[in-house]
């Protein structure tokens, strides 16, 4: 997104981003509503509360006119000091209401907003995901949000109401004294150009500082996600480094920013004291000619005062909105993005998954790489277990990238019992497939709700019958706390073995027919991969299982192998039929044979590729 070249370019970008956020500004209108005009309230008694004071001067030197000048004078500073006390008191309640109906309004707003990018974040494809990085989509989510909230409650709406401020002072400056009210706008044009000049470089200097800061998460979490390897080969160092640059550049930016701000602030200050002294001269020469009245002069002065006070605010606020601009379209450019995985319009929920699943003449490749399978096709029958092996980059775990359609292949047919997937939503697919990966993420929950993730209306029986089929009910209940047992972020206090069993136990209580296995027991010692392989083998019971793995002593159980190279499967059948043929499969097969001595033929083990 093109970052804009002025002043008015920015503002203009800046309620662009309305559009975006107008769903959730709706759902406040009633209190929206309420703050307007609490602001519209003070605003206009802002504009009262200088005329007891013009009273009060015209009683002192005895130019009262009116039906003030029919009360005696201790009636009138009665009247007039009760007038004050009221218009301030009304003032500052509608102030009260005014701040907190907008603090309400931009907390609420921008949670919505900030609720609305999360879930849309996680609606991407991972084709989005694998390009993105993690440290910068936080801060979108989390920092620029907030940065928007704060400044929306602190300087842009507090700007919107000394606007109206403005317009209102400068009305009755003009009706108090055109002269004056002339002199006074002479300032406007030099404010005008200082402000397009130096807000430019401002606005600049924050979008390259919201960069910096999204680099610098970025870096924070690549790190610290990975701080055995970096601690393991002594990456400190070089880490700390990258950091610690960014970081500096970051306030380089940021020094920037508030050092033209700053100039801007100081310009407005100035061109305000000029404006001011040639109004005081000459309204005083106009006074001393009788042509006005004392009060009508301290009147327009306090107006003057009031009326510059937006312009001020603009000064002070203008690095803070360029930050906000910078914020917002960092959250738009996550917001219009779409994912390359949707559903049709006429996509329906997925019924009950049972048949064969199959590839007819399926092309599909990476983003901008080669293709990876030409016209792949085959046939699964339901229930069928199949071992899908060959060398890496083979395009083994492609296919089960394709059947859960977190990629949509170019051309060709995916179908599950005879029905392409895509008429499916993809919600609804995905739920009654189970998947059991290399890598197992648990989350920061206990081990029963870390069974349950994704299935509905899972009692603690079926969490407790799905944790003994895969193995893991005797070590659970030896945890401190059994099933109610906090795992930890990433299940870092349990062992990879245990982590991979509560991984099937979660497949299990899905009841799904159709089962994704992509390197389960990869990196796993022999006891764990023993316990891992036999909860396997009974999870695989009567489901259509894929199976994805480079050791080729699981397939021996396999009811079909199929042997991947280079995208095409160049072998397909039984593990005695591939033997036989004696081709690329029966060597690999007989080359890992030879490097294991502990082999139990006929059991289904499961090894990563």
């Amino acid at each position: 997104m093109a970052r804009p070249k002025s002043v008015r370019a920015t503002f203009a970008r800046f309620w662009s981003m309305l559009r975006h956020f107008m769903p959730a500004i709706r759902r406040e209108r009633s209190l929206i509503a309420g703050a307007v005009f609490a602001m519209l309230t003070s605003v206009g008694l802002g504009l009262l509360e200088p005329w007891p004071f013009k009273f009060i001067t015209d009683l002192l030197i005895g130019q009262s006119t009116g039906l003030l000048a029919k009360f005696s004078p201790n009636t009138v500073l009665a009247i007039t000091s009760l007038g004050l006390i009221a218009i301030v008191g009304l003032r500052a309640t509608s102030d009260y209401f005014k701040t907190v109906g907008f603090a309400l309004v931009g907390n609420r707003v921008m949670g919505q907003v900030r609720d609305d990018l999360y879930r849309h974040v996680q609606t991407l494809s991972p084709a989005f995901h694998d390009k993105a990085r993690s440290g910068d989509l936080l801060v979108r989510v989390t920092g620029d949000i907030k940065l928007m909230r704060d400044v929306a409650i602190t300087a842009l709406l507090p700007m919107m109401a000394n606007s109206l401020v403005l317009v209102g002072m400068v009305i009755v400056m003009f009706l108090t004294n055109w002269r004056l009210a002339m002199l006074a706008m002479i300032i406007m044009p030099l404010f005008g150009l200082s402000t397009i000049r130096l807000g430019r470089r401002i606005h600049e200097a924050a979008g390259k500082q919201r960069q910096r800061e999204g680099a610098i998460a970025a870096s924070a979490a690549e790190a610290l996600s990975s701080v055995k390897v970096v601690q393991a080969l002594s990456l400190e160092n070089h880490f700390e480094g990258h950091f610690c640059s960014q970081s500096k550049r970051s306030a380089t930016e940021g020094v920037k920013t508030r050092r033209l701000a700053a100039r801007l602030e100081r310009t407005t200050d100035v061109l305000i004291a000029c404006a001011t002294a040639i109004v005081m001269w000459y309204g005083s020469r106009l006074v001393l000619n009788s042509e006005i009245k004392f009060s009508d002069l301290g009147l327009f002065l306090f107006y003057l005062k009031r009326g510059f006070q937006p312009l001020q605010d603009f000064a002070k606020y203008t690095g803070r909105l360029a930050k906000a601009a910078a914020a917002g379209e960092r959250i738009v450019e996550l917001l219009v993005l779409t994912s390359d995985i949707q559903d049709s319009p006429a996509a329906v929920e997925a019924p009950r998954l049972v048949g064969n699943v199959s590839f007819s003449q399926v092309t599909f490749g990476y983003a901008d790489k080669p293709a990876i399978f030409q016209d792949l096709s085959f046939s699964i029958a339901a229930g069928q277990r199949v071992a899908v092996v060959g060398d890496s980059g083979a395009g083994k775990s492609t296919v089960l990238n394709l059947l859960l359609r977190f990629y949509d292949p170019q051309a060709g047919r995916i179908e599950i019992g005879g029905s392409d997937i895509r008429v499916w939503t993809v919600a609804s697919l995905r739920k009654q497939i189970g998947v059991v990966l290399q890598d197992t993420i648990l989350f920061a929950a206990n081990v029963s709700e870390n069974i349950a993730l994704g299935a509905e209306d899972v009692s603690q029986e079926e969490i407790e019958k799905a944790a003994r089929l895969a193995n893991a009910h005797e070590f659970i209940s030896e945890l401190p706390q059994g099933y109610e047992t906090i795992v930890g972020e990433r299940g870092v206090n349990l062992s990879q073995g245990q982590r991979q069993r509560i991984a099937i136990a979660r497949a299990a209580v899905r009841d799904s027919r159709i089962l994704l296995l992509d390197e389960p027991t990869s990196a796993l010692d022999e006891q764990n991969e023993r316990e891992v392989s036999v909860a396997l083998r009974r999870l695989a019971q009567g489901r259509t299982t894929f199976l994805v793995t480079h050791d080729l002593r699981q397939a021996e159980s396999a009811d079909q192998v199929m042997f991947f190279e280079k995208g095409k499967i160049k072998e397909c059948g039984t593990h005695e039929e591939l033997l036989e043929r004696n081709g690329r499969y029966a060597q690999l097969y007989r080359s890992q044979i030879g490097s294991f001595t502990d082999h139990v033929p006929g059991e289904l083990h499961v090894v990563s590729t």
